[in-house]
C-alpha cells in the first residue's frame, strides 16, 4: 500500500505512524506513551518515561508480550538500590532493558549497594525526535530517538542514545543503542534485553527456536531439571503447578552465529501461524538468557535475553572477568531487531534452528 500511494494524496494516519498520549489514571498517571502502528499488523507501545522501553506489542489481534498484573507505573528512584523492589515496577513488556551499570541480583560491588537489574527501567528519556512516515513523499520509515542519562555527581555518568525504528508494512522493530561514557572515570557496563513473550503467543505447544553451541543452566535444581532435556525445554508446556510463586528456570544460551557474528533466536506458535525472531550480534551480546516461568494465574511467560555479561551479579562478574567496562570517553553501540514472521518460509526458517 505504501508504495502504491506515490503521486496521490493519502493521510499517513490511514496507513500507519506514531501517536503520542499521556496516561490519565492509575499508577502510570502523567507518564508518556508513543503508539507505533506499522500498517502491516504490528502495533507496539513505547514508554519514554521507562527508558524508551516497549510494553504492549500486538500482531493483528494477538498479543505478543507478557504484561504483569500491575502494569505500567511511573519511574521511581526508590527502586534503584533496594533489593528486589525493581519487580514492583516491572511491567513485563516486549522490551525491558536492564543496566547500564549492573544487571542481575541485588549485591554490593566495591562498597556500592546495587539493586536488581540496574536503573534504566526507572529513568525517563528526553525525546530528541519523532519521525513520521510520509508515503506522499516516498518516506516509509518512522522512528523515535531519545537520550537517557544515568549517574550522579562524582560519577559514573553514562548516556544512552536509543533509536527505535520501523517501516510501513514491515512488521519489525529495529533498535540502536549507542552508549557513551560522559563522566571523568571509567564506568562498569552491563546491558541485558529482557524480551518477554506471553499468551497467546506463549501457549502449550509453541516452541522456542535456537541453535546453541552450548547451553548452561544456572546452578539450581529447577534450571537443571528444565534444561536437562533440551528438546523438552524448547517446547512450551501448559501452566505448571510447580511454577507457582518465585520458581523459575534460567539458562544461558550461546547461539551459533554467522561470519558477521549475527545470530537469530525466537519463538513460533504454529497454531496461530505467528513467530517472532530476535536478531542480534553475539559480539555485542555473547550470551542469551532463557527465562521460563510457566506459572498459573496469569504468570505464564518466557523470555529471551541477549546480554553482555551474566546475571550472577556485578561483583561476581568482576571476579570472573565477565564485567565489561566503558572507558573514559568510550562509546559502544548495540544493534538488534525484533521481527514478526507469519509466512511459511519465515516460520520454517525459525523452526529449522532446532534441527541443526
Amino acid at each position: 500500500m505504501a508504495q502504491e500511494t506515490t503521486g496521490s494524496y493519502i493521510n499517513p494516519r490511514q496507513v500507519g505512524g506514531i501517536e503520542s498520549y499521556v496516561f490519565a489514571d492509575g499508577e502510570a498517571f502523567g507518564s508518556r506513551a508513543l503508539l507505533v502502528n506499522t500498517g502491516g499488523g504490528l502495533r507496539y507501545r513505547i514508554l519514554p518515561d521507562r527508558g524508551l522501553d516497549i510494553d504492549q506489542a500486538f500482531f493483528n489481534q494477538h498479543s505478543l508480550a507478557f504484561l504483569t498484573h500491575k502494569g505500567v507505573t511511573r519511574p521511581t528512584r526508590a527502586f534503584d538500590r533496594r533489593g528486589l523492589d525493581w519487580l514492583m515496577g516491572f511491567p513485563g513488556g516486549l522490551l525491558t532493558s536492564c543496566g547500564p551499570l549492573n544487571i542481575g541480583p541485588p549485591t554490593t560491588d566495591q562498597g556500592e549497594v546495587l539493586g536488581l537489574h540496574g536503573t534504566h527501567s526507572n529513568t525517563a528519556a528526553t525525546i530528541e525526535s519523532v519521525v513520521q512516515p510520509d508515503p506522499l513523499r516516498g518516506r516509509n520509515e518512522m522512528s523515535v530517538t531519545a537520550i537517557v542519562r544515568y549517574g550522579q555527581f562524582y560519577g559514573p555518568n553514562v548516556e544512552l542514545r536509543r533509536t527505535i525504528a520501523s517501516t510501513l508494512e514491515r512488521n519489525a522493530i529495529d533498535v540502536t543503542d549507542e552508549f557513551v561514557n560522559a563522566g571523568n572515570t571509567d564506568a562498569p557496563h552491563a546491558w541485558l534485553l529482557h524480551i518477554n513473550f506471553g499468551w497467546p503467543l506463549v501457549d502449550a505447544g509453541a516452541e522456542l527456536c535456537f541453535d546453541a553451541t552450548k547451553v548452561e543452566p544456572l546452578d539450581n535444581e529447577p534450571a537443571r531439571a528444565r534444561f536437562g532435556d533440551l528438546a523438552k525445554a524448547k517446547k512450551i508446556p501448559a501452566a505448571l503447578e510447580s511454577d507457582r510463586g518465585e520458581t523459575s528456570a534460567v539458562a544461558y544460551l550461546f547461539p551459533r552465529a554467522d561470519k558477521q557474528g549475527r545470530a537469530t533466536v525466537g519463538i513460533v506458535n504454529k497454531k496461530l501461524g505467528v513467530g517472532v525472531a530476535i536478531r542480534y550480534s553475539t559480539r555485542e551480546f555473547p550470551r542469551c538468557g532463557n527465562w521460563q516461568h510457566f506459572g498459573p494465574a496469569g504468570e505464564y511467560v518466557t523470555a529471551l535475553e541477549p546480554m553482555n555479561g551474566t546475571i550472577a551479579g556485578r561483583d561476581k562478574d568482576r571476579e570472573t572477568g565477565d564485567l565489561d567496562t566503558l572507558k573514559l570517553g568510550a562509546r559502544k553501540t548495540y544493534r538488534y531487531s525484533i521481527e514478526v514472521v507469519t509466512d511459511r518460509a519465515g516460520i520454517d526458517e525459525l523452526r529449522a534452528l532446532n534441527a541443526r
